[in-house]
């Protein structure tokens, strides 16, 4: 049996008391930290497992859009969407889906396919959903529903488009001034550099004339 002097036995008894006082507290720390660690691993196994499986279904999509097939592009779409629906290959199929299906004319499951991503995509997938919706909606005079989804700043790369799209809208409403003002803005954030698209714009905003 080993033998203490007396300073190292009080401070054995002082461990022993604080031992008993707070010991279930720190097993409990430790514990949680354990967990914590092994938790945070196996959500990034889940996680870059969930994003394998998603690319699997979107190249199946992918090869269902370029063969045509509606029904396949439905289905697996959706399948992204219930079953993957965090990863961007949801959104990504969403907007593969929706082009298709207005391509195809069927403008109510393009409008609720892009209406998901617009909902659930991040930066700048979301901003090009929001983008596509609203052009869907003013092809349907959805003129007041179109203009809400152009209402959040999208990131830069998209603002010149969000104005143009947004003078189209309000030209559509008969709303010159506003129109030739949205215009005008795409051209500015376009800057010197737009070329074509610059042209474009100017043209449209040449044929509105003068402020009425």
């Amino acid at each position: 049996m080993a033998h203490y002097d007396l300073e190292e036995q009080e401070q054995i008894e002082t461990l022993k008391t604080w031992w008993k006082m707070y010991g279930n507290l720190v097993t409990g720390v430790i514990t949680a930290v354990c967990i914590a660690v092994v938790g945070w691993q196996g959500w990034g196994w889940y996680k870059n497992n969930q994003a394998a499986q998603a690319s699997a279904v979107f190249a199946v999509l992918e090869q269902a859009v370029a063969a045509g097939d509606a029904q396949k592009i439905k289905a697996t779409a959706g399948e992204l969407v219930a079953k993957h629906g965090s990863t961007s290959y949801a959104a990504l199929g969403a907007l593969l889906a929706a082009r298709h299906s207005f391509e195809t004319g069927d403008l109510k499951t393009a409008k609720s396919q892009l209406a998901w991503a617009a909902d659930n995509a991040r930066e700048e997938i979301r901003d090009l959903a929001r983008l596509r919706l609203a052009a869907v909606q003013l092809d349907e005079a959805q003129y007041d529903e179109a203009l809400k989804q152009l209402e959040a700043a999208p990131a830069p790369a998209f603002a010149a488009r969000y104005q143009e799209l947004r003078g189209d809208i309000l030209l559509a409403q008969g709303k010159k001034p506003e129109a030739r003002a949205a215009y005008q803005a795409a051209i500015d954030k376009i800057g010197d550099a737009g070329g074509a698209g610059r042209d474009l714009l100017q043209q449209k905003l040449d044929s509105l004339g003068g402020a009425a």
